[in-house]
């Protein structure tokens, strides 16, 4: 992997074994979940989830913005892959900002050599953050010896709950007042239930159900925060950065399509196109700059409408693509990646936090702004 020094613009060079394969494979990511076993170490073999790990750690090195890179170019082939990608990278992200060394130490190698699968689990904390849902998992303090909490609750949807092993980090609410907590567990654990894959419209192989825990025993070295509050909104720049990489790709590579389209038969179109893509470039260098100098942890609403722009714009470029294709969009032997992508998109302003629940938070903080 290729990535660019820490104080240029970052490029992501994806090892050309990997592009092959989920150039060859997108389609079959997107509509099945056959594959769904080959994403995470076909990805930790090209060594992308180390981007922005420090190398002290095993990663190869740089910040977020090389991880939000990594993703966006894997999104460019497949955003079934990118969506795995993220969802893994985001669990490492946890571990790296946790203060429980125990827990680094414990699963920071295995996650980024592949050998188990991450999932973030925090789309309803970030959702509680916002004061738009509640948490969906009570953890109770056990008085045996074992001592640790008792979980029990549930998450509706997670991404790469791997059916070959995972750990994913969830929110969770005290059964005695204390904080609300952020958490690991572990396929493993008694008492973790996995569903089937959920019947999604895309992105099949992206190994997404939903997962209920019924006395699920966990310790202190489980534990990635004991105070959710006040270091979710730290790690929220990294969460929604990095999942802005899907869109950064899915734009790129739509864009670059109807591009490629347009100097050949719709050339009226061209110009469109390329304010476009300069658009989205100030969006990327703005997303950038403020991962990069800590603004969005204080600041939040210019991140959220960041996602905002940079959904509006991968909307925009599939039109492009549709209109620089013409009726030949429509023809199953013409272009598959355009369906495909078409499909993609859609999946762009629900992915939590949704756009619907961007904009009403926005509104919120509008709101109290004006009542002080």
């Amino acid at each position: 992997m290729a990535v660019a020094p820490s104080t240029a613009a970052r490029s992501i060079e994806l090892p050309a074994a990997l592009a092959d394969w989920l150039a060859t494979h997108a389609d079959a990511l997107d509509t099945s979940p056959a594959l769904a076993s080959e994403v995470v170490p076909r990805l930790a073999g090209a060594g992308l989830f180390g981007a922005g790990v420090p190398e002290a750690l095993g990663g190869s090195g740089g910040d977020v913005r090389d991880a939000i890179e990594a993703i966006a170019a894997v999104a460019e082939r497949s955003l079934t892959a990118a969506f795995v990608f993220w969802g893994h990278r985001t669990f490492i992200e946890y571990v790296l900002q946790s203060p429980n060394q125990a827990l680094r130490e414990r699963w920071l190698a295995p996650l980024l050599q592949g050998e188990i699968g991450g999932a973030t689990g925090l789309s309803n904390a970030m959702k509680f953050l916002s004061g738009i849902e509640s948490l969906q998992i009570t953890a109770t303090p056990l008085a045996s010896e074992q001592g640790g909490w008792r979980l029990d609750g549930g998450l509706a949807w997670i991404t790469n709950l791997r059916k070959e092993g995972f750990i994913a980090a969830a929110a969770v609410t005290s059964s005695e007042g204390a904080p609300p907590a952020v958490i690991a567990f572990r396929s493993d654990a008694g008492g973790t239930e996995r569903s089937a894959d959920l019947d999604l419209m895309a992105l099949r192989g992206s190994n997404t159900a939903a997962v209920k825990l019924d006395g699920v025993h966990i310790g202190e070295a489980d534990v990635i925060t004991h105070d959710a509050r006040a270091w979710l909104p730290a790690v929220r720049p990294a969460f929604l950065g990095m999942q802005c990489g899907m869109s950064i790709g899915l734009a790129r590579a739509s864009l670059g399509a109807a591009h490629r389209l347009c100097t050949v038969t719709r050339s009226g179109l061209l110009g469109r196109v390329e304010s476009l893509q300069a658009e989205l470039a100030r969006a990327v260098g703005q997303m950038h700059e403020g991962v990069a100098d800590g603004r969005f942890k204080s600041a939040a609403a210019p991140l959220f409408r960041l996602r905002i722009s940079l959904a509006d714009i991968v909307q925009q470029a599939v039109m492009l693509e549709l209109q620089g294709s013409g009726g030949r969009a429509y023809l199953m032997n013409h272009d598959r990646n355009f369906a495909r992508r078409w499909r993609e998109a859609a999946f762009i302003p629900i992915v939590t936090p949704s756009l619907t629940q961007l904009q009403m938070e926005l509104q919120k903080q509008a709101a109290a702004a004006g009542a002080a």
